[in-house]
Order: structure tokens, then C-alpha cells, then sequence
């Protein structure tokens, strides 16, 4: 169906840190939100991704996120190294914002598959997807799935990526997982060498460098980039450790919460640390629980340096 080549999208690759969004009472924060992105993307990031579920884009507005997206371009942020979030429940608002981010030159937009009617049967999926791609053939922007059915409740199947990527070709660019399946991971990365597959673990960088993956996406690459950096570019296994080590100090905390915490911390800038509803700030215990994990591993860690 599609016109444009493999050779012609442009093509992703290594650590992608799932960037947090800095938030006010009214919404997005724009100018913390270029600040952090500047950030990210000077202490190792190879690119980021705007929007997705680190991002809280499903707790903003349609409006909301599309001024997020203007908001970076016209910082003159390098939108050729970020792929944005644009899945939503109603096809047309998935098209608005899809639309959008091609309008503005971003590098792909990240889909979650329609998430509120349950069951969906593949063939409305299937039906979901091809309204975005016709209506966003012009510029024709690369489309990742973004696979995460713990919070959407709706997996992209591999027989489902397989008919997507045979019914619309190399506009079907990748797949952002964020199940934990490694062998699903492996399978979707063997149907076609075209498509760009992102464990959403760290872990997996050192295998990335030579094997089936295109890298990672990861939430805590927002802390630990410049290991990850160094994991994957160099084949670091000390580094990689380091960064592993600190995506752990996570476990059984609220991951959003508590990233936009640590950050907060790290960078002297409390404000950081708001969410948007109906998430909620860390409780003191919690607060006092990433404090006390990061000092521990903060001797043999040197984060975002």
C-alpha cells in the first residue's frame, strides 16, 4: 500500500529514553520539558520518546499534547532523533495528532493499539491502524507499535504485526514492547529486517549491539543514559551493570512517580517531581525508599555525567 521505502524512513536506533513530562496545575510544563529533553539528549541519549506512558500523555488533552509537540519543534529541538506518542481510544483523535507530529517532521509516532472497547477483534485493529496510515501518507511518517497490554489491556499479537507489516509495508517501522517478552521481542524483530524492535529494559543493550533489537526504550533512561550509552555503544558490561543496578532501585515503586522524584532530586528542581492526575506523588515512606536505594548505589554510579 505504501510508496515509501525502507531506505527512505528514518531510522531509530539505540537508547531512548521515555521522557518524563514536567508538569504545572494547567498541564505541561513547555520550558521544563525543552530544558530536561536538552538534557537527556547532551548526557547520552541516542534519541527520546515523547509522549509515551513515562510522559502521562493519555492524562492530557488532545490540544495538550499537540502544543507539546509544537513546543519542541519550535525550541529547535532535533525531532529526527524522537519518535512521539499519538494512540488514543477515538481513531480521529489518534489521526489529529499523528497528522501533527508528521506536520512538524518528527521521526515516528509511537501507537498504542485503540484501548477502551474490549474485546477488539484484530481486524478492527487492523481497521484502526490503516485509517492513521492513509490519512498520514503525506508526509508519511513511520509508525511504531507501541505493545503494553498490562495498561492497554491489548496486545499487538505477532500474527496481527505480521499482517500489519504485509498490508502496509515499510510504513510499519517498529515496535516499542513494553510486556517484558523478550522471546515475543525476538519473534516480531525476525518478520522483517525493515522493522526497528525496542525491548523497554536496558538490559538487553548489550545483545541490541549485534543482535535482533534496535536498542531499547526505557522510562529509567531518563537517570541512567550515560551508562546506557556507554553500554551500548562500546559493549560496556561495567556500565551496563551500573545502569541495571539503578533501573532496579524502581522495583515495587510507582515507576512514574518515583523517576519524576529521583529527578527532581537530581537535578534540584522540585517542581519536577508533580505528576498529573490520576497519578499521585510519592508517599514520604516511598519518597524516603528512593533516597535511601540511590544513595546506595550512587557510590558506584555517576548518573547523567
Amino acid at each position: 500500500m505504501s510508496n515509501v521505502s525502507a531506505a527512505a524512513i528514518p531510522r531509530l536506533r539505540g537508547v531512548i529514553a521515555a521522557i518524563a513530562t514536567p508538569v504545572s496545575d494547567s498541564g505541561p510544563d513547555h520550558a521544563r520539558l525543552i530544558l530536561l529533553a536538552r538534557h537527556l539528549l547532551s548526557s547520552g541519549c541516542h534519541g527520546l520518546n515523547l509522549l509515551g506512558t513515562t510522559g502521562e500523555a493519555t492524562s492530557f488533552s488532545v490540544e495538550q499534547r499537540m502544543a507539546v509537540m509544537s513546543a519542541m519543534a519550535q525550541a529547535r529541538l532535533p525531532l529526527d532523533r524522537m519518535m512521539v506518542g499519538t494512540g488514543a481510544a477515538a481513531v480521529a483523535d489518534a489521526i489529529t495528532l499523528s497528522r501533527h507530529a508528521a506536520s512538524l517532521g518528527f521521526a515516528g509516532v509511537l501507537l498504542l493499539p485503540p484501548f477502551y472497547y474490549k474485546p477488539v477483534t484484530e481486524a478492527g485493529i487492523v481497521a484502526y491502524v490503516r485509517r492513521i496510515i492513509e490519512s498520514t501518507a503525506e508526509p508519511a511518517i513511520p509508525v511504531y507499535l507501541y505493545n503494553f497490554p498490562a495498561l492497554s489491556g491489548i496486545a499487538y499479537t505477532r500474527p496481527l504485526i505480521a499482517e500489519l507489516v504485509n498490508q502496509f509495508g515499510t510504513r510499519i517501522a517498529g515496535l516499542k514492547d513494553s510486556s517484558g517478552n523478550l522471546p515475543y521481542a525476538k519473534e516480531v524483530a525476525a518478520l522483517s529486517d525493515t522493522l526497528a524492535v525496542f525491548p523497554s529494559s536496558e538490559e538487553h543493550l548489550l545483545a541490541a549491539r549485534s543482535g535482533p533489537f534496535a536498542g531499547c526504550i526505557s522510562a529509567t533512561a531518563n537517570i541512567n543514559c550515560a551508562d546506557c550509552r556507554k553500554a551500548f555503544d562500546s559493549g560496556d558490561e561495567t556500565a551496563l551493570a551500573r545502569a541495571v543496578a539503578q533501573r532496579k532501585l524502581f522495583d515495587g515503586l510507582p515507576l512514574i512517580p518515583a523517576i519524576k522524584y529521583l529527578l527532581a532530586e537530581i537535578l534540584g528542581e522540585p517542581r519536577l517531581a508533580q505528576v498529573m492526575p490520576p497519578l499521585a506523588p510519592l508517599t514520604a515512606d516511598e519518597a524516603s525508599a528512593v533516597r535511601t536505594r540511590f544513595s546506595r548505589v550512587a557510590s558506584t554510579t555517576d548518573p547523567l555525567s
